[in-house]
């Protein structure tokens, strides 16, 4: 447990405006928050439990929000004002788990938490939460059923007047699933969900287009209420208007594979994803080829870096890089994007991991994995080292690690992290990562 910290001298409280790294071990509980670079614990939160899948969502102010995968509750943090006379845990509010994906709308005072699998070997629930931790009066969670169990995406949408410039209406805002079997997505007004009466009821879309079924990865523009959902086919696109839904033409994939994850760049205003392909069998995963896709948001251009073979998924943003965990029998190593130069411009090695996915197995049960983040207004990089306890910081700028964090707990499944600054503009990406 975090709470087997120990104990710290005094030391003087660090810059307010410097980046803090949220560290959480999701399988024993707890997060603690470090000031960068140094690395000092600023504070701990014992005996919580983030949705590994859910991860964390970045708000205005250096702030951001979790699920409690065991308490049920979305948790809002303020990690640079922890130490300086402000509370850690801003806001928790009652939502429904286990939780399988968690969007606010681009001001952070609305947010959607949808339910998956857990450690359930089907889809059982279709429960989504609607939660407003600042209403007026107290917060506020309406639980609706969406009429059919899977693990669904979800985003939230602001009315189009809202971008024009206009006044929002927190009722208007739309908020949209991704589905799957049968895929679609399916628009929800945030007012009918807080309408609904107690009881979990089943409340309909009130528009719908249709999907394919193997969506995997979403993400919004709140400049232009772009939304893209990652599928097979490429990433498909669509716009919400007064009346509804209108889709867009899709972006393909430039080449074999398929993206597994996809994020929106605020820095360079640009989507990417990590592009798979090789072999179907999972158990050859070390074959798998991988390439980092972007597509600019207001150039409509697109391309593909190779990254090189193995097990690669989430990734992160910095200041001036995009950075990939790769993990491969032949050495994992922490793979570094310059998009200016739309290259890979460092390799830096990591070491390697007891409990590691082995060839000839699947990669994503009972085996280590490494989590990473940073900071679009930041140079630096944190990857974690599952099973050992270790958080290793990347300096972006030289391409080299120059400190390593230990931690009291195993991370055990490679935890979660997240790197959060205030003014980083981090809160222009409202999907939790």
């Amino acid at each position: 447990m975090f709470a087997t910290f120990p104990e710290e001298p005094p030391v003087s409280p660090p810059s307010a405006r410097a980046p803090r790294l949220l560290v959480a071990d999701h399988v024993a509980g707890g997060i603690g928050v470090f000031a960068l670079p140094d690395g000092a614990r600023t504070a701990r939160l014992p005996g919580r439990y983030p949705s590994e899948h859910a991860g964390f969502l970045a708000l205005s102010g250096g702030r951001t929000a979790f699920v409690d995968d065991r308490a049920g509750e979305l948790v809002v943090l303020d990690p640079c004002g922890s130490g300086r006379g402000r509370p850690l845990v801003v806001a928790a509010v009652p939502v429904a788990i286990p939780a399988e994906h968690l969007a606010a709308d681009p001001a952070g005072r609305l947010f959607a938490v949808t339910t998956g699998l857990g450690h359930a070997e089907a889809p059982w629930s279709d429960l989504l939460t609607a939660v407003e931790p600042y209403a007026d009066g107290g917060p506020r969670a309406v639980r609706v059923r969406t009429g059919g169990p899977g693990e669904p995406g979800v985003l939230l949408v602001p009315p189009p007047d809202a971008r024009d410039g206009g006044a929002p209406d927190p009722a208007a805002t739309a908020v949209v699933l991704r589905r799957r079997e049968p895929g679609a997505l399916s628009s929800y007004r945030w007012g009918d969900l807080l309408a609904a009466p107690a009881g979990c009821p089943a409340v309909a879309p009130y528009r719908e287009l249709p999907l394919p079924g193997d969506g995997h990865g979403d993400a919004y523009d709140p400049l232009t209420g772009g939304l893209f959902a990652a599928t097979g086919t490429g990433v498909h696109r669509a716009r919400t208007t007064a009346d509804g839904l209108i889709a867009e033409p899709p972006l393909p994939w430039d080449g074999p594979g398929r993206g597994y994850y996809l994020r929106l760049d605020p820095v360079r205003r640009a989507l990417w994803s990590n592009v798979r392909g090789g072999p179907a069998d999972p158990r050859r995963w070390p074959e798998w080829t991988n390439c980092a896709w972007w597509y600019g948001l207001d150039s409509g251009r697109s391309g593909r870096i190779p990254l090189g073979p193995g097990l690669m998924f989430r990734f992160a943003v910095a200041a001036r890089h995009i950075a990939f965990a790769r993990v491969h029998p032949d050495g994992d190593e922490l793979v570094l994007v310059d998009p200016a130069a739309g290259a890979v411009t460092a390799r830096v090695p990591l070491p390697p991991m007891s409990g590691a996915p082995r060839p000839g197995e699947t990669p994503w049960d009972g085996v280590q994995r490494r989590a990473v983040a940073a900071s679009p207004g930041h140079g630096l990089v944190a990857v974690s080292r599952g099973g050992h306890g270790e958080v290793h910081l990347v300096d972006t700028t030289t391409g080299t690690l120059f400190r390593t964090l230990n931690l009291p707990t195993r991370l055990d499944e490679g935890g979660r992290l997240a790197m959060t600054a205030p003014d980083d503009g981090a809160e222009a990406d409202p999907v939790g990562r």
